[in-house]
């Protein structure tokens, strides 16, 4: 037991409590407070993908805990309950995306009430990836964990983006606290990996290096007509899919 307490923890320990602190936090105007207020309405998909997102946050945090005390039996016993829980979250979150352009729509019919439907999308596919390639490669632990990190990272970016209402006065949200914001734990991981190991891993590396990028251009390319265009497409393909 003294040998678990004078472990020093992992980033990947300090990150998980960062990530649930973040989801909680960023929610809280949004959606926590208005709940429990009862004033916040949507469709039972948008709470069940909700339910979904804090599970998975909320796992990484506990599968971290059992790391760092040694646990391994239940870290992977409860391994196993992560993978319904990222289907519950990818599936969702098409639901949703679709959602939220409704939403829009019903207060007017405007081209970029569309935009930010290839974004939620994009984000879905590219979290469920990652959370995969955890799963292929759950034999080789440093390959695993940092997979399921930048998953996390992933699906946390809306968390993140409502700080924006906590500091309404910092220009260009959409990059601050979409792009940034988020995404900087990517670049202290790359700091704490290199300052301890005097290297970078190679997953951490060059897919981090990836999704910062893609993620870089989604924001260049947002509200461009190609980027219009993209969006009423891939919304007219959720609607017909959905009236199936």
């Amino acid at each position: 037991m003294n040998s678990v307490l004078k472990k020093k923890p992992s980033y990947f320990f300090v990150f998980s409590i960062i990530g649930v602190l973040a989801a909680f936090i960023g929610f809280a105007k949004t959606f926590f407070l208005p709940l429990s207020a009862g004033h916040f309405k949507a469709p039972a998909v948008v709470h069940i993908h909700g339910i979904f997102t804090f599970a998975w946050v909320i796992l990484f945090f506990v599968q971290n805990v059992w790391i760092y005390q040694n646990r391994y039996p239940l870290h992977k016993l409860l391994g196993l309950g992560g993978i319904p829980v990222a289907l519950g979250v990818f599936i969702t979150l098409f639901f949703v995306g679709r959602y939220t352009v409704d939403k829009q729509l019903a207060n007017g019919v405007d081209p970029s009430d569309y935009n930010d439907l290839p974004g939620v999308i994009t984000g879905a596919v590219l979290f469920f990836v990652l959370v995969c390639a955890g799963i292929i490669s759950r034999k080789r632990g440093s390959c695993h964990k940092r997979y399921l990190l930048l998953a996390t990272i992933v699906v946390l970016w809306p968390a993140w983006f409502r700080f924006r209402h906590y500091f309404p006065h910092v220009p260009y949200p959409e990059y601050w606290f979409a792009l940034v914001l988020p995404y900087s734990l990517i670049v202290l991981a790359w700091i704490w990996e290199y300052y301890k190991y005097r290297t970078i891993h190679p997953v951490l590396k060059w897919i981090g290096v990836c999704i910062i990028a893609e993620q870089t251009l989604e924001q260049l390319a947002y509200d461009t007509p190609i980027w219009r265009s993209l969006s009423k497409g891939l919304y007219d393909m959720l609607y017909t899919a959905g009236s199936v």
